[in-house]
């Protein structure tokens, strides 16, 4: 379940009150990779099998749906466990990848935004061009993105991320309380559909992190928008890979920090 009932006491000035609200749910989602554990990560309950995908492209364990074997979970009655078994071309590419107990995701204190980058290039690589996606209609449907997250409009507390056709039609979106998994979740459904190569555009309903923006790029959608402004490595990564980062400003326009050329701004 992706929300659950909980009370609270209300205190307003010397009033108690007491109050129900519906609060989001959030579980550990542990994925094994040819029968090992390998990532435990903290989301909302649902999706577990395209998550699980998702997060497999973006850590470059897979490249194509081809690279699996198998993938579900380990049985039906436990939703928390999804198991991933890799072909053997797959598994002898990934090797080492698979046996380490630390990644890119994750990196540990200490570690320079050269070095992150530098790391990740030997997972992503740089955008080829792509037609000029319609800014005005972009924006619209960045603006009103919370029509499409009934998670948050019942707990108030769900990110969400949504992936648009060229044309912004709308492929797929997702609600997580994180707001790695949504876009984690909103790929993997494409992933398992094969329908990646459609997808130009995903539309954030949190800032934009360098994870983000190497979630995006393995996924090879070129362009970001998003309600909050980018972090300054999210912004050098995506320069590198030659991808289009924009957020909403304090009025109605757009910051475009990167990538202008993927955007029809003509007046």
């Amino acid at each position: 379940m992706d929300h659950a009932p909980c009370q609270s006491l209300c205190w307003n000035h010397g009033t108690i009150t007491e109050t129900r609200h519906q609060l989001i749910a959030e579980e550990p989602l542990s994925i094994k990779i040819q029968g090992k554990p390998y990532s435990v990560v903290m989301r909302t309950p649902g999706d577990e099998i395209a998550h699980a995908a998702g997060f497999c492209l973006a850590e470059g364990i897979v490249e194509t749906m081809d690279d699996f074997s198998s993938i579900g979970f380990c049985n039906e009655i436990d939703r928390n466990m999804v198991t991933v078994t890799l072909n053997p071309s797959a598994e002898k590419r990934v090797l080492g990848l698979i046996d380490r107990k630390s990644f890119v995701s994750q990196t540990s204190c200490g570690v320079c935004g050269k070095q992150i980058i530098d790391d990740l290039f030997q997972i992503v690589r740089p955008m080829e061009e792509s037609a000029k996606l319609n800014i005005e209609e972009a924006s619209h449907f960045l603006n009103t993105i919370s029509n499409h997250q009934p998670l948050r409009n019942i707990t108030r507390a769900a990110h969400a991320a949504a992936i648009l056709h060229r044309s912004m039609k709308l492929l797929s979106v997702a609600e997580d309380v994180g707001r790695h998994n949504a876009l984690d979740k909103v790929i993997g459904k494409l992933f398992l559909e094969k329908r990646l190569p459609e997808a130009a555009c995903i539309i954030l309903s949190s800032r934009i992190s360098f994870e983000l923006v190497q979630k995006a790029a393995r996924a090879r959608i070129p362009v970001i928008l998003a309600l909050s402004k980018p972090t300054a490595l999210a912004v050098d990564l995506a320069k590198q890979l030659r991808m289009t980062l924009v957020c909403r400003s304090k009025d109605t326009g757009l910051m475009i920090f990167c990538g202008k050329e993927r955007l029809d701004i003509s007046p």
